[in-house]
C-alpha cells in the first residue's frame, strides 16, 4: 500500500492554493512511478483522512489531475492513474532627428522575405479591429506603478542603475524571478537560469540567432504563430509544419520527422496554442519531453499567456517536467500588465542563459533597471497576483459574453469552440465565404480584420483567425458583433464569397 500519509507534504504558508500543492505532489508520484500507471487511488472521503485535508480539497485535486489527463475515474469502479501516461527518466540540468528628403537612397542593403509580416494595425479613432488576442491597458494598475517606480528613481542609491549595468538584467528582478516562478510555474531554478528581457519576442530571437545555422530544421505547428515562423526563418531555418488537432501539437507526427530529419528544436506554446487556443495534453507533453532527451533536440517553449486560464488552474509549463535540460522556457510581464512595459525572461541552463547575455549585448545592451525594480516589488508585495485575479475575472466575463453574442447573431456565419483560457477565440468562417471578400465589406463597416493569410502558413485552408475578446468591455463587444453582423448581410446580399 502506498504510504500517502507520510509522502505528501503541504506547505501551509505557501501562496499556493492548497489543491494545487496536493495536485502537483500527484503527478510527481505518478511520473516518478510511485504511484504506478493504472493503480486505483483511495476515495476521496479515505485520502482525506490519510492526509488530514478537507474532503473538498481531495475532491478539487482529482478533477484538476483528471482535466489534465493524468487520472481517470471509472463510474462504480473508483479512480485510476491512467495507463498511458510516459515516465520521463530523471536528471538533473548540465550547467555547463535630422529630416531625410525623399524616398531615394544611395546605398544598397538585405532584404529578407521571412520580415515581410504586416505589423499590428495603428489605432484609427472610430474602427475597431480584429485583433490577435490582446490585455486591455484600461485595467492597468498606471498609479500603483509610476508611484513604485518614482519612489526607487529618488533614491539615492539608484543612480548606480542610471548607467552601463549587465546584460543579464536587474538582479533584483531576477532573484524575485526565480522564487515567483518556482512557486507558481513549479519550476526549480536559481537566477543564474534567468535572463531578463524585453518581451518574449526578444527571446525568440536570441534563441534562434544561437541555435540555428543555415538549414537547420525547427518543427512548428502547420498553424502557428506567425511572428516565430519569422524569427527562425530569418535565422536560416527551414520549418517542418506538424499537425495540430484538439489535444495539440502531434507529437507521433514529429517523431516521424525525426527519423529523417536532424531536428534542431521544436517550438510550441502549450498552454494555449497559438492561434487555435488548444491545450497540449499531458502525454504529449512527456512524450514530447521523451523526443527532446533521445533526439537532443530543444523544446522552445512560449508560455505568452500562462496567467489567463479559465476552467481551472493554469497547467504547470514544459519547463516544470524537464529534468534534462531540453526545454527554453519565454514568457514575459508585459502581457499580462500592459504591452508597453517590455519585461520579459528567458529561462534555460546556465551556459545557454551566459550565451544569451552576451549575444543581448550587441541587440539592446541593457533593459530599463528602474523598470525592473519595479515590476521587482510590484510582484513581491503581491500586487501582480492581485491585478492578475482581477484581470481573469473581467476576461472571464468577456469571453462567455463574447461567445454567447457570436453564437446569437453570427452563427450561420462563424463557428468556434470556447476556449479555456487566453484571450482569443479561434473563429472559422462558414466555407462558402471568404476572408477576403469579408475582410473588404467589414472596412467599410469600420472593422478591421487582421491579415488572416498568415494564420494558415501550411495552406491548410481551415478558414479561421484568431479573434481577441479580452480588450472589449460589454458595449464594445456588442458594437463589435454588430459591426460584423452589418458586414455578413452585405455580403451575403452581394452574393457571398
Amino acid at each position: 500500500m502506498i504510504p500517502y500519509k507520510t509522502i505528501i507534504e503541504i506547505n501551509r504558508d505557501s501562496k499556493q492554493p492548497v489543491y494545487i500543492q496536493l495536485t502537483n505532489q500527484f503527478i510527481d508520484l505518478i511520473k516518478e512511478r510511485t504511484i504506478p500507471p493504472q493503480t486505483k487511488l483511495p476515495g476521496t472521503r479515505t485520502l482525506s483522512g490519510l492526509v488530514g485535508l478537507h474532503r473538498k480539497t481531495v475532491i478539487a485535486c482529482y478533477e484538476e489531475l483528471e482535466m489534465q489527463g493524468w487520472i481517470v475515474s471509472v463510474p462504480k469502479k473508483g479512480t485510476f492513474v491512467r495507463k498511458d501516461i510516459p515516465i520521463l527518466q530523471q536528471q538533473t540540468w548540465d550547467d555547463k532627428t535630422v529630416p531625410r528628403t525623399g524616398n531615394k537612397i544611395g546605398f544598397a542593403f538585405k532584404s529578407n522575405p521571412a520580415l515581410d509580416r504586416k505589423p499590428p494595425q495603428d489605432s484609427v479613432d472610430g474602427y475597431m479591429y480584429v485583433n490577435d488576442g490582446v490585455s486591455d491597458e484600461r485595467l492597468t494598475p498606471v498609479k500603483e506603478l509610476s508611484i513604485t517606480y518614482r519612489k526607487i528613481a529618488n533614491k539615492k542609491h539608484t543612480l548606480k542603475y542610471l548607467n552601463y549595468g549587465t546584460t543579464y538584467g536587474s538582479p533584483e528582478l531576477r532573484e524575485t524571478l526565480m522564487c515567483y516562478l518556482n512557486e507558481t510555474r513549479g519550476l526549480n531554478i536559481t537566477k543564474d537560469n534567468i535572463l531578463i528581457t524585453r518581451g518574449s519576442q526578444m527571446g525568440m530571437f536570441l534563441t534562434a540567432q544561437l541555435l540555428v545555422e543555415d538549414g537547420d530544421y525547427i518543427i512548428v505547428g502547420e498553424t502557428n504563430y506567425s511572428s516565430s515562423d519569422a524569427t527562425f526563418e530569418f535565422a536560416g531555418a527551414k520549418l517542418l509544419r506538424v499537425k495540430v488537432d484538439e489535444l495539440g501539437l502531434d507529437t507521433h507526427h514529429i517523431e516521424k520527422l525525426c527519423k529523417t530529419y536532424k531536428v534542431k528544436a521544436v517550438y510550441t506554446t502549450p498552454h494555449h496554442h497559438h492561434p487555435t487556443t488548444v491545450t497540449l495534453s499531458a502525454k504529449r507533453r512527456m512524450h514530447l519531453l521523451n523526443l527532446a532527451k533521445k533526439h537532443h533536440f530543444a523544446i522552445l517553449e512560449d508560455d505568452y499567456d500562462y496567467d489567463f486560464h479559465y476552467n481551472h488552474a493554469p497547467i504547470l509549463p514544459l519547463a516544470s517536467h524537464d529534468t534534462c535540460g531540453n526545454v527554453i522556457y519565454v514568457g514575459s510581464i508585459c502581457k499580462t500588465v500592459a504591452p508597453v512595459f517590455r519585461v520579459g525572461y528567458l529561462i534555460a541552463p546556465k551556459a545557454f542563459v551566459d550565451e544569451c547575455a552576451k549575444l543581448r549585448r550587441y541587440v539592446d545592451r541593457q533593459g530599463d533597471a528602474i523598470l525592473e525594480m519595479t515590476f521587482s516589488n510590484f510582484i513581491k508585495d503581491g500586487s501582480l497576483d492581485r491585478h492578475i485575479k482581477k484581470a481573469v475575472k473581467i476576461y472571464k466575463a468577456r469571453r462567455d459574453l463574447f461567445c454567447e453574442l457570436l453564437k446569437e447573431e453570427l452563427s450561420d456565419y462563424l463557428s468556434f469552440e470556447i476556449p479555456k483560457g487566453g484571450m482569443a477565440l479561434w473563429v472559422r468562417l462558414n466555407k462558402k465565404y471568404s476572408w477576403n471578400t469579408v475582410k473588404d465589406v467589414a472596412k467599410q463597416q469600420k472593422l478591421i480584420i487582421s491579415e488572416w493569410q498568415y494564420y494558415d502558413a501550411a495552406n491548410t485552408k481551415h478558414n479561421a483567425i484568431r479573434m481577441g475578446f479580452s480588450r472589449y468591455n460589454e458595449a464594445e463587444a456588442r458594437e463589435f458583433v454588430s459591426r460584423f453582423k452589418k458586414t455578413m448581410r452585405i455580403v451575403d446580399e452581394q452574393g457571398g464569397a
